[in-house]
Protein backbone atom coordinates (compact mmCIF):
# COMPACT_ATOMS: atom_id res chain seq x y z
CA UNK A 1 0.00 0.00 0.00
CA UNK A 2 1.44 3.10 -0.86
CA UNK A 3 2.39 5.28 2.39
CA UNK A 4 -0.22 7.92 3.62
CA UNK A 5 1.50 11.08 5.88
CA UNK A 6 -0.09 13.38 7.65
CA UNK A 7 1.61 16.29 9.45
CA UNK A 8 1.01 16.87 13.25
CA UNK A 9 2.32 20.62 14.70
CA UNK A 10 3.44 19.81 18.40
CA UNK A 11 1.86 22.61 20.24
CA UNK A 12 3.54 24.10 23.47
CA UNK A 13 0.80 22.58 25.67
CA UNK A 14 1.68 19.06 24.42
CA UNK A 15 5.21 19.93 25.54
CA UNK A 16 6.35 18.43 29.45
CA UNK A 17 8.99 19.82 32.11
CA UNK A 18 11.97 17.82 30.41
CA UNK A 19 11.04 19.41 27.64
CA UNK A 20 9.83 16.93 25.30
CA UNK A 21 6.49 15.73 23.98
CA UNK A 22 4.72 14.06 26.92
CA UNK A 23 3.75 10.28 26.19
CA UNK A 24 -0.23 10.57 26.69
CA UNK A 25 -0.12 12.82 23.92
CA UNK A 26 1.21 10.52 21.09
CA UNK A 27 -2.29 9.16 20.96
CA UNK A 28 -4.13 12.44 20.06
CA UNK A 29 -1.19 12.82 17.69
CA UNK A 30 -2.51 8.90 16.43
CA UNK A 31 -6.03 10.21 16.83
CA UNK A 32 -5.49 13.39 14.52
CA UNK A 33 -4.08 11.16 11.77
CA UNK A 34 -6.25 8.48 12.00
CA UNK A 35 -9.39 10.98 11.51
CA UNK A 36 -7.79 12.76 8.61
CA UNK A 37 -7.08 9.13 7.28
CA UNK A 38 -10.53 7.78 7.26
CA UNK A 39 -11.60 11.40 5.88
CA UNK A 40 -9.11 10.77 2.78
CA UNK A 41 -10.20 6.94 2.61
CA UNK A 42 -13.67 6.86 3.21
CA UNK A 43 -15.16 10.21 2.87
CA UNK A 44 -16.22 13.17 5.15
CA UNK A 45 -19.97 12.22 4.48
CA UNK A 46 -20.01 8.55 5.95
CA UNK A 47 -22.20 7.55 8.87
CA UNK A 48 -20.47 6.86 11.94
CA UNK A 49 -23.32 5.97 14.06
CA UNK A 50 -24.44 3.63 11.20
CA UNK A 51 -20.80 2.33 10.54
CA UNK A 52 -18.96 3.59 13.05
CA UNK A 53 -15.79 2.11 14.83
CA UNK A 54 -14.37 1.15 18.53
CA UNK A 55 -10.86 1.51 19.38
CA UNK A 56 -10.11 -1.48 21.00
CA UNK A 57 -6.77 -1.48 21.90
CA UNK A 58 -3.17 1.30 21.38
CA UNK A 59 0.07 0.25 21.97
CA UNK A 60 2.49 2.82 21.67
CA UNK A 61 6.71 1.68 21.48
CA UNK A 62 8.63 5.16 22.60
CA UNK A 63 12.05 5.13 20.69
CA UNK A 64 13.48 8.88 21.33
CA UNK A 65 11.55 12.34 22.43
CA UNK A 66 10.06 14.43 20.23
CA UNK A 67 10.50 17.90 20.84
CA UNK A 68 8.39 21.29 20.45
CA UNK A 69 10.40 22.85 17.14
CA UNK A 70 10.26 19.18 15.50
CA UNK A 71 8.87 18.86 12.17
CA UNK A 72 6.32 15.57 13.16
CA UNK A 73 4.97 13.95 9.89
CA UNK A 74 2.65 10.51 10.92
CA UNK A 75 2.49 7.97 8.44
CA UNK A 76 -0.26 5.85 8.28
CA UNK A 77 -0.15 1.62 7.16
CA UNK A 78 -3.22 -1.02 7.42
CA UNK A 79 -1.82 -3.98 8.86
CA UNK A 80 -4.23 -6.54 8.82
CA UNK A 81 -8.17 -7.23 8.99
CA UNK A 82 -10.07 -9.38 10.72
CA UNK A 83 -13.72 -10.20 10.53
CA UNK A 84 -15.10 -7.38 12.78
CA UNK A 85 -12.03 -5.62 13.35
CA UNK A 86 -9.00 -4.17 11.56
CA UNK A 87 -5.59 -3.11 12.29
CA UNK A 88 -3.44 0.69 11.67
CA UNK A 89 0.61 1.14 12.52
CA UNK A 90 1.32 4.38 12.96
CA UNK A 91 4.86 5.78 12.18
CA UNK A 92 5.89 8.79 13.91
CA UNK A 93 9.10 10.80 12.18
CA UNK A 94 10.58 13.80 14.03
CA UNK A 95 13.21 15.61 11.23
CA UNK A 96 12.71 13.07 9.38
CA UNK A 97 13.62 10.62 11.87
CA UNK A 98 11.73 7.33 13.31
CA UNK A 99 10.82 8.42 17.02
CA UNK A 100 7.26 6.58 18.21
CA UNK A 101 5.70 3.30 16.27
CA UNK A 102 1.89 2.77 17.47
CA UNK A 103 -0.87 0.41 16.44
CA UNK A 104 -4.51 0.14 17.08
CA UNK A 105 -7.06 -1.71 16.91
CA UNK A 106 -10.23 -0.84 15.27
CA UNK A 107 -13.70 -2.74 16.01
CA UNK A 108 -16.43 -2.39 13.51
CA UNK A 109 -19.69 -1.07 15.71
CA UNK A 110 -23.24 0.15 15.09
CA UNK A 111 -23.94 2.28 17.34
CA UNK A 112 -28.04 2.89 17.05
CA UNK A 113 -28.04 -0.96 17.70
CA UNK A 114 -25.26 -1.28 19.73
CA UNK A 115 -24.11 -4.19 17.97
CA UNK A 116 -20.71 -4.72 16.44
CA UNK A 117 -20.40 -5.38 12.63
CA UNK A 118 -18.51 -6.82 10.23
CA UNK A 119 -15.75 -4.54 8.60
CA UNK A 120 -17.22 -2.55 6.06
CA UNK A 121 -16.95 -3.25 2.44
CA UNK A 122 -15.37 0.40 2.21
CA UNK A 123 -12.47 -0.74 5.08
CA UNK A 124 -11.64 -4.03 3.59
CA UNK A 125 -10.48 -1.93 0.01
CA UNK A 126 -7.64 -0.61 2.82
CA UNK A 127 -6.17 -3.87 3.03
CA UNK A 128 -6.43 -5.03 -0.95
CA UNK A 129 -2.64 -4.61 -1.62
CA UNK A 130 -1.23 -6.56 1.71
Amino acid sequence: MKKIQYPIQVRFSDVDSLGHVNNAVYLSYFEMARVAFMNEQIGRNWNWLDKGLVLRQNLVEYLQPVYLNDTVVIEIVPVSCGRTSFTLEYLLFANDQLTTTGRSVLVCYNFEKKLKNEVYPEFKKLFDTL
